[in-house]
C-alpha cells in the first residue's frame, strides 16, 4: 500500500463528478450499497454530514490526477466508553480494483484512530461482497459476527457479517502523513 491517493471531506462542488461516477457505477454497486446518483439525492446525503456529530463523509481522490476514486463514511461515532464509528465505503467504476480503496480507507481508518480520537472502527460488509471482504482483510479488520437482516438497502434487509479493527491493530498501515485534507 502505497501513498497513490489523499481524502478530502466532500462538499457541494464534488456534486456534479460524483453524480457522474456514481451514474456509471450503478452495476459495480448492485445490491451491495445506494450511492446518491442524481442532484438532489447528493445534497441530501451531504446534507446529514452537516452537523458534526454525524460523523465524517470523504473523497478518495486519485493524488497524481485528483480524480474522485470512491468515498468513505464514519458515521454512528459514539465517545467514551465506545469512541468507536461505522465504516462505510464504495469505490467507482472508473477506479475499481486498482488498490485506491485499500489505501483510501487505510487512511480513514488512521484518521479515525489518531485525529478523531476513536479506538475502534467496525465495517459491515454483505457475505457475497468478496472485494469488500478482501479489502477490510488487506487492511487488518477481523470478522467478529454476522448479523441475519442487518441493514435495509434498497428496500430488502441484507445480512452483514461484522468487521472491527481497533487502534492496536494498525502498526502495518503506512501513514502516508496525510490523513483527510480540508
Amino acid at each position: 500500500m502505497g501513498c497513490r491517493v489523499v481524502l478530502r471531506r466532500m462538499r457541494a462542488g464534488d456534486e456534479e463528478e460524483f453524480v457522474r461516477l456514481a451514474r456509471q457505477s450503478t452495476e459495480l454497486h448492485a445490491d451491495w450499497v445506494r450511492t446518491p446518483a442524481d442532484p438532489a439525492a447528493f445534497r441530501d446525503y451531504l446534507g446529514r454530514f452537516a452537523d458534526p456529530t454525524a460523523g465524517e463523509a470523504l473523497l478518495v481522490k486519485q493524488a497524481d490526477t485528483g480524480a474522485i476514486a470512491g468515498h468513505v463514511t464514519l458515521t454512528g461515532i459514539v465517545r467514551r466508553p465506545y469512541d468507536r464509528a461505522i465504516l462505510g465505503f464504495a469505490a467507482f467504476a472508473p477506479s475499481a480494483a486498482q488498490g485506491y480503496m485499500t489505501e483510501g480507507v487505510g487512511l480513514a481508518v488512521l484518521y479515525a484512530f489518531g485525529p478523531l480520537g476513536l479506538h475502534r472502527v467496525e465495517a459491515d460488509v454483505q457475505p457475497g461482497n468478496e472485494p469488500s471482504r478482501r479489502l477490510v482483510q488487506r487492511l487488518g479488520f477481523r470478522r467478529e459476527g454476522f448479523s441475519p437482516e442487518f441493514i435495509n438497502i434498497g428496500g430488502v434487509w441484507r445480512d452483514h457479517e461484522r468487521w472491527a479493527i481497533t487502534a492496536g491493530m494498525t502498526a502495518h498501515l503506512p501513514p502516508c502523513n496525510r490523513h483527510v485534507l480540508p
